[in-house]
């Protein structure tokens, strides 16, 4: 990280900002990315960032990046101005930052020179950091899938699902909610957890102490033949890419999970109601049964 002289924070559109050659990547949802925590203070350049839409999430990256810009660095900061990019140029302002706006394709594009002293970046950063939740119990962090909250999706299919065995995976695992309903089971020989988010990741593996847990960061659609032969896949997939809704993910969380089962192995998935995921089951499996249906999801049982 010493040789570091730009950073890059997701993928913004190269038409409305482009990163320099050579600009380290720190998202955490690009598998192989560096921590944006690692790049050491006033290291940087510049910096390129497509601003994640959660207030909290969003302030802490803009705070860990102007952490590490040199002063006078720049910083280029972007988001579609529904999803946070109508508040950048206040939070930037917050932190101390002279801000030149403009707009071009539904966003809002945030250009700032890093003064000597910005303001407040030790509160943005300790308000977004990781911590144990004390309602959850578990390790968590603002901006990984219901960070705050037991989703409610995960709790019917918790609900409703029986004392598995053998060997399975939990697909798009977040911080281990499912996980640990699924090693409730003695019978359980091993669980793989594969997930996406780096904090997610993390979160999970401070979660999840059981010996018969692997924690794998990964995209699941990616996963190709890596997992074979499994007794049992849980999932509650996502559903939504890039801020947008997009059923064809959990389409392909389904197609992988079934690639994953041998015959007459089980998936376990819970969904909103809306998502149109039976046609896709009942291509891949055998047989699905609908087990359960509340609060706007369903559960499923498909079997190979």
């Amino acid at each position: 990280m010493a040789a570091a002289t730009h950073g890059l924070y997701g993928k913004p559109p190269p038409e409305l900002a482009l990163a320099p050659a050579g600009a380290v990547q720190c998202s955490p949802l690009v598998a192989g990315a560096a921590a944006i925590e690692s790049f050491a203070d006033r290291s940087l350049e510049s910096f390129t960032l497509l601003a994640p839409p959660g207030a909290v999430e969003r302030r802490y990256v803009l705070a860990q990046a102007l952490r590490a810009l040199k002063p006078g660095g720049r910083l280029t900061a972007l988001a579609p101005k529904d999803k946070g990019g109508s508040r950048l140029k206040k939070e930037l302002e917050a932190f101390g930052c002279q801000t030149a706006e403009t707009a071009k394709r539904h966003h809002r594009i945030c250009m700032v020179v890093r003064p000597q002293a910005p303001q407040g970046l030790e509160a943005a950063i300790a308000e977004g950091a990781p911590r144990l939740h004390p309602k959850l119990g578990l390790w968590t962090q603002p901006g990984v899938f219901s960070w705050d909250r037991l989703d409610p999706g995960t709790a019917l299919l918790v609900k409703h699902l029986p004392a598995l065995e053998g060997a399975g995976a939990d697909l798009g695992a977040g911080i281990g909610v499912l996980a640990h309903a699924v090693l409730a089971s003695p019978r359980v020989s091993a669980l793989t957890l594969v997930e996406l988010d780096a904090r997610a990741v993390e979160a999970a593996r401070r979660n999840v102490d059981d010996p018969r847990a692997r924690i794998v960061q990964a995209d699941v659609r990616g996963l190709g033949e890596t997992l074979s032969g499994l007794d049992f896949v849980v999932m509650n997939p996502p559903f939504h890419d890039g801020g947008r809704e997009d059923k064809a993910l959990g389409q392909a969380f389904i197609g992988v999970a079934a690639g994953a089962l041998r015959k007459g192995g089980t998936l376990w998935l819970v969904a909103n109601r809306h998502l149109p995921y039976e046609a896709v089951l009942g291509e891949a499996f055998a047989q699905t049964r609908l087990v359960a249906e509340a609060e706007g999801f369903k559960v499923y049982e498909a079997r190979r």
